[in-house]
């Protein structure tokens, strides 16, 4: 379901206006959906050249002062600071306004968040399956989300029409939406997001660790295989704390998988290794 036309937000609010929340900004004005956007973030510097590129209407300083009257309040800042901003802003908030985000955290965060905010505000979890390791405003992008996927995670909670406008407004942007249970998500993130982006990190830091000169010998097998690592640390700082059951199981089982190579490299195992790599060429090829 698309929203038509004649559907759209008054005002909304968007906390941190860097890549997502700048182009979510961009998006919403682009298919005409709301009147008017106000931006909050910890940089004034940084909401005015926001409003200087037309990408908000105006800012705010004060995280309460940003909500008031707004009809969708959208949580893109470092997950981390969610809890603290539904804390501080759910006394101000109309009645009837839905809060959103686009953490790549969810699982029990959703859970608190809903328990923070009142029963006459609805708090739908969503996750857009984009980006770029650029971050800020200056890689924001109103076409950003077409063609991506877009996680969103509702509770027995959640309400339903609430949700399904949500869900519209990823619609109208061309995203692709899927409901996910939240602890689901985190599962499933952990894996094929979280997990990465730890060993892209560490790939790097390891190189350096051998001989940091040997970076300027990179090709572009190394720079696409840790092109992530370019990704802003305070924002992954905090996926990765709050996902931090589930990315140990993981990294367990990556340092398992190691070894085996080890073993085999030990061994002098040439079968071993090309089956382990064709298994791995096989499934990554799979994915498209």
């Amino acid at each position: 379901m698309k929203i038509t036309g004649s559907f759209k937000f008054q005002k909304i609010t968007i906390f941190g206006v860097g890549l997502i929340g700048g182009s979510f900004a961009l998006a919403m004005k682009k298919k005409k959906l709301c009147g008017h956007i106000v931006g909050f973030g910890r940089s004034e510097k940084n909401l005015k050249r926001a409003k200087n590129k037309k990408i908000i209407d105006s800012y705010k300083l004060d995280p309460v002062a940003a909500c008031k009257d707004s009809d969708l309040i959208l949580f893109a800042t470092p997950v981390g600071f969610f809890i603290d901003l539904a804390e501080i802003i759910k006394d101000s908030l109309k009645s009837g306004a839905i809060v959103t985000d686009v953490g790549s955290v969810k699982g029990k965060l959703v859970y608190d968040i809903e328990k923070i905010l009142p029963e006459t505000v609805y708090f739908v979890g969503g996750h857009p399956i984009a980006g770029s390791d650029q971050s800020g405003i200056d890689a924001a992008s109103a076409n950003i989300f077409k063609s991506a996927k877009c996680m969103i995670t509702p509770t027995d909670k959640t309400d339903k029409n609430a949700m399904n406008s949500v869900i519209s407004i990823w619609e109208t942007f061309g995203s692709i939406v899927k409901i996910i249970d939240p602890y689901e998500h985190d599962r499933i993130y952990g894996a094929i997001s979280h997990l990465p982006h730890v060993i892209a990190y560490n790939l790097v830091n390891t190189v350096a660790e051998i001989d940091s000169s040997y970076l300027l010998f990179s090709g572009q097998g190394f720079k696409d295989t840790t092109r992530i690592a370019s990704s802003h640390q305070e924002l992954w700082r905090d996926i990765c704390l709050l996902n931090r059951e589930n990315l140990l199981k993981y990294i367990e089982v990556f340092i398992k998988n190691l070894d085996r190579v080890k073993k085999h490299l030990k061994a002098s195992d040439a079968k071993s290794i090309e089956r382990d790599f064709a298994n791995a060429r096989e499934l990554r090829e799979g994915i498209g």
